[in-house]
């Protein structure tokens, strides 16, 4: 199965990225600590954002 990121869908190799998991038991998988600031920390939507995969036109 091959992961993606969870914020930029960005595929992610095998031993590489970031596996974040909530108290909720929700998992989040990330390619850099961009990703994971931008998401987490910073509470950015993907789709507003030009560099990240899901974003609009």
């Amino acid at each position: 199965m091959e992961k993606k990121c969870s914020f930029c869908d960005a595929p992610l190799e095998p031993g590489s990225g970031m596996m974040f998991v909530k108290r909720d038991g929700t998992v989040y998988y990330f390619c850099s600590s961009k990703c994971e600031r931008n998401m987490l920390k910073l509470r950015r939507k993907r789709r507003k954002l030009k560099w990240a995969a899901g974003a609009k036109e």
